[in-house]
């Protein structure tokens, strides 16, 4: 449940009614509300920051494989629409799949079949990223530049224009500021930012660090995120 003592929502983006009873009695008896859509066809829709609260999903389960519209697609106009967090679940297990929904703005990917257990603990996961973190004491707002990161209002803006930035993009960011000039491992980074269990997943680092250079980095810059090969990243802005 959130904060509020609402039950947390569930967008289940699925056609296979085995996997749709599955996941929604397994979400259901936790305490999840889950909405289903069996096709890709108007998923978007039922996502959006403009949204009334009570409209929009907490989280959305979305399959590939779709009647109509496809789950890439889907997964990319969700996240013109909205930060919501994304996980795809899919039978689709290539390396070329999960970057490429990675690209379009997924925050995990899942391969099917699954086990209930992991599916609960990614989800866990992907809500967590989404709210607030504790802060160390002092550190309130990092200036990097013409980037200014508010850690209290997870606030990011680039000479003084705000850039929006997905849940995970901005733990990413966090947890490479915070710990500004210190070389972050590659497993330290997937532990902190996506959780235990994420330590081997290097993808997700490079795809995430590509995305968050491509919004705050210019070309002529120098850097925010310096690479260290075979080791990790380093925030290590000017």
């Amino acid at each position: 449940m959130d904060d509020d003592g609402r039950p947390t929502r569930v967008l289940l983006v699925e056609d296979d009614p085995n996997i749709v009873d599955l996941v929604r009695s397994n979400l259901a008896v936790r305490g999840y509300a889950v909405e289903v859509a069996a096709t890709g066809d108007g998923a978007a829709a039922r996502v959006g920051d403009d949204l009334a609260d009570d409209a929009r999903p907490d989280i959305v389960l979305l399959d590939l494989m779709l009647p109509g519209t496809d789950g890439f697609e889907v997964c990319r106009a969700m996240r013109e629409r909205s930060s919501v967090g994304i996980i795809v679940v899919s039978a689709r297990g290539g390396e070329g799949d999960k970057v490429r929904a990675l690209n379009l703005g997924a925050d995990d990917y899942m391969t099917k079949p699954f086990g209930v257990e992991e599916l609960l603990a990614r989800i866990t996961a992907t809500l967590r990223r989404t709210r607030p973190a504790p802060v160390a004491e002092g550190v309130r707002r990092i200036v990097a530049g013409d980037v200014v990161i508010d850690l209290d209002a997870r606030l990011v803006t680039k000479a003084d224009a705000r850039v929006h930035l997905t849940p995970t993009e901005f733990s990413l960011l966090r947890e490479l500021a915070v710990h500004r000039g210190a070389l972050q491992s590659h497993a330290t980074l997937l532990r902190n930012v996506w959780g235990p269990g994420y330590e081997r997943e290097t993808e997700y680092l490079r795809v995430y660090v590509r995305r968050l250079r491509a919004k705050l980095e210019g070309e002529d810059a120098a850097p925010l995120i310096v690479t260290e090969p075979r080791l990790g990243y380093r925030f290590d802005a000017p």
